[in-house]
């Protein structure tokens, strides 16, 4: 039998960035028990997913409760329950276990524990305060968590869409430069970075995925490797570089403790909705009937929208020198072949 240590753990499931949250409020007690559970149990990744299922109905039920213990106690177990959720995660990677299926349950489960212990969390503190407040605050952190998803996908769809394109056209075919369309079922999604440029011998090497695959790398690196491997650099985030300076230094500042630069994600979204600010709650045990949950929650949808708007002000930029960019390749192989 196997036997795993925790070096394996953070060398073969850990990330090379993450959420802080994630970083160091969970990954130290999921790695430790991810050790002991692949090394003594057979316990599967659903198994576990379906765990957090449980702690996380055990959250939400504390939550309803209303009173400032059980609020306590809904933070903790929500918490324990995001950590089985990593766990299960890391499981699979370790184990080589996971399942298409698997990662399905575990998104739905984990959309359903938040949805449900946010809601819990609000309407309970509506039911024990009658304040008006709570009830108009969960739509509105429903909303916030709804528009990141949207938000997030359509982004990711938009700059596929954007490389795509600019694979096509350092392969000489013709492509025009929009990118309104990133459904779109013309574009080359899926094909291997190597093997784009055939028609022309020329290979493109993106910088976001060039950063993205090797954190710790920086522009300079990036353009330097390429250059020893014969390959071109297409950057369309350097509009942003060039105004945001200050980025790849606080990048590189994180990176050094796997930490990404996106650091009000969802992640941190729900933990400060369903952690910091039922913990809050604990004031009530000194100034009764005091509590920042309302604080919190406004806090954190305000967080997570300037983050998200930050997301779009970067592809906004980066549709500008993608552009650009594309004229270049055109330019360089003739122009469009017609």
């Amino acid at each position: 039998m196997t036997t795993f240590t925790l070096a394996d753990v953070r060398e073969r499931t850990y990330k090379s960035r993450d959420a802080w949250w994630t970083v160091f409020l969970v990954d130290p007690l999921a790695s430790r028990l991810v050790v002991w559970t692949a090394n003594r149990t057979n316990i599967t990744p659903n198994q576990i997913t379906f765990g957090a299922g449980v702690l996380g109905l055990g959250s939400a039920v504390a939550f309803a409760l209303g009173t400032w213990p059980w609020l306590v106690l809904g933070a903790v177990l929500f918490h324990l329950s995001f950590v089985l959720d990593c766990m299960d995660g890391k499981i699979a990677r370790l184990k080589g276990n996971g399942s298409v299926f698997g990662a399905w349950v575990d998104f739905v489960f984990d959309r359903i524990r938040f949805f449900g212990c946010m809601m819990a969390l609000l309407v309970g503190q509506w039911a024990a305060t009658g304040e008006a407040v709570y009830l108009l605050l969960a739509p509105v952190a429903v909303f916030v968590d709804l528009l990141r998803y949207l938000n997030g996908a359509q982004v990711a769809k938009t700059r596929q869409a954007m490389r795509d394109k600019l694979r096509e056209a350092a392969a000489g075919r013709d492509v025009d430069a929009g990118v309104a369309d990133p459904e779109s079922t013309e574009t080359t999604a899926g094909r291997v970075p190597e093997a784009e440029g055939e028609e022309s011998g020329e290979r493109v090497v993106f910088m976001e995925e060039a950063l993205r695959e090797d954190p710790s790398l920086d522009r300079e690196q990036v353009y330097a490797r390429a250059k020893a491997e014969g390959a071109r650099v297409v950057d369309v985030h350097a509009g942003f570089s060039e105004r945001m300076g200050w980025y790849e230094r606080l990048r590189r500042w994180l990176l050094r403790s796997r930490v990404r630069p996106h650091l009000f994600s969802g992640i941190e979204f729900e933990m400060f909705v369903c952690v910091v600010a039922p913990l809050t709650a604990v004031l009530s045990a000194v100034w009764p009937g005091t509590t920042l949950i309302v604080a919190v929650t406004v806090l954190a949808c305000a967080a997570l929208l300037a983050f998200e708007l930050a997301i779009v002000a970067k592809l906004l930029l980066a549709t500008r020198d993608f552009g650009r960019e594309l004229e270049r390749l055109r330019r360089d192989h003739g122009g469009n072949r017609g």
